[in-house]
């Protein structure tokens, strides 16, 4: 039996607020990291959207987590206390909330097969100086953001859903608004800033859409070497990035209508937890999921094939 499912994307506005009454079923939608991980490798799309196969935490993974938790709750201080030492002191608060997760606190206790767990004390370290970075960067004193982890989302004129969180956003006395991510990384060669900015031309075509103002500035800050990119966006590129994710999107349908979701090999694969499945590695992947995609919000058309 061949699953075909068709995307629902007449549906309406989606999950009801409480007290609305029953929820309308999910809506599928875009977000800047799925369209990554579609434009990386269609079938790691369908084992994270669709399928929602686990995948092992990573100690640098966290960190991240860490590092941005912290960032975030240096805003809710007043300007003169967002100082380097306050922000020492809101580690380990924030780890104290990411450890009661079982999984994140094996990290720590638990060893892989042949490998010693990694030094709680020394990951705290780094983390801690990632923090530090931050302070070389800009000065959070002279800083009010409007939001951080803000959800922003639109919906297209076609009916395509673009949701994603901005780290964070400013916005000038004069209107003008920047959009600002942090990275625990380092800043990426020029020949791959395209690939690092794709995110940050996602939030600001969400915004455009949604303000009618394009973001003046897009600044990504990597703490890894103390460094930053800083790019300005103009109106008719974010028309044609718009073009480029419609695109995205109707591939997207095509493979979840057939549910043909092709592997591409790449050197990322070394990091992927989905090797036994995939037929790139001689793995082969579970039946296509058609129950899970109309949880997923995909109207699903069960065809049975006869020889």
């Amino acid at each position: 039996m061949t699953a075909v499912v068709l995307p629902d994307t007449a549906s309406g506005g989606g999950e009801q607020a409480p007290g609305e009454g029953a929820r309308a079923p999910r809506r599928p939608s875009l977000s800047p990291s799925r369209a990554a991980d579609f434009k990386t490798c269609p079938l790691l799309y369908r084992f994270r959207t669709i399928d929602r196969l686990p995948e092992k935490k990573s100690a640098a993974a966290v960190r991240g987590t860490l590092v941005h938790s912290v960032l975030e709750r240096l805003y809710d201080l007043p300007p003169a206390e967002r100082t380097v030492e306050a922000a020492r002191e809101l580690v380990a608060p924030a780890w104290d909330e990411l450890r009661a997760d079982p999984e994140v606190e094996a990290l720590f206790t638990a060893a892989e097969e042949g490998q010693e767990p990694p030094s709680l004390e020394s990951w705290l370290a780094s983390a801690g100086k990632l923090v530090e970075t931050y302070f070389r960067l800009e000065d959070p004193t002279r800083i009010q953001p409007e939001g951080r982890e803000q959800l922003v989302e639109v919906t297209l004129p076609d009916g395509l859903l673009l949701r994603g969180y901005v780290d964070r956003l400013d916005v000038a006395r004069n209107g003008a608004l920047r959009v600002v991510d942090y990275k625990t990384g380092s800043m990426p060669r020029e020949a791959f800033e395209s690939k690092a900015l794709f995110q940050m031309k996602f939030y600001a075509l969400v915004l455009w859409r949604t303000r009618g103002v394009v973001a003046s500035q897009l600044k990504l800050i990597y703490l890894g070497d103390g460094d930053a990119l800083t790019y300005a966006p103009e109106e008719g590129e974010l028309v044609r990035f718009e073009r480029t994710l419609l695109a995205i999107w109707a591939a997207i349908e095509r493979a979840v209508a057939t549910g043909d979701f092709r592997p591409n090999r790449t050197r990322l694969c070394d990091w992927c937890d989905h090797q036994a499945l995939c037929p790139s590695f001689g793995g082969t992947p579970p039946p296509f999921p058609a129950e899970a995609a109309a949880a997923a919000g995909w109207a699903t058309l069960p065809i049975v094939e006869r020889d």
